[in-house]
């Protein structure tokens, strides 16, 4: 799984933000805010990362259990999909 290259994430500081650039701003006429999980797994996603990685990294990084990390991932990566962020 690999987030769509026209998108920007950004450290505001308190919080992150992700934005569409170029051709896309038209479509995606937005800015999402993430928190410090979902920015874990964006990193990752802009890479690539296949969903054991992700397990392995939210299992890694933050106090849950695989059933915890599992069920988030699987949250985040259905409102990408649905969202049409993924490639």
């Amino acid at each position: 799984m690999k987030i769509k290259d026209c998108f920007i994430l950004s450290d505001m500081g308190e919080f992150w933000v992700v934005v569409a650039t170029g051709d896309a701003v038209e479509k995606y006429n937005c800015m999402i805010t993430l928190n410090s999980t979902a920015v874990t797994l964006w990193k990752m996603l802009q890479k690539g990362a296949e969903k054991q990685e992700l397990v392995d990294a939210l299992l890694k990084e933050f106090n849950v259990d695989v059933n915890t990390a599992n069920e988030h991932i699987d949250q985040f990566i259905a409102k990408l999909q649905k969202a049409d962020i993924l490639e």
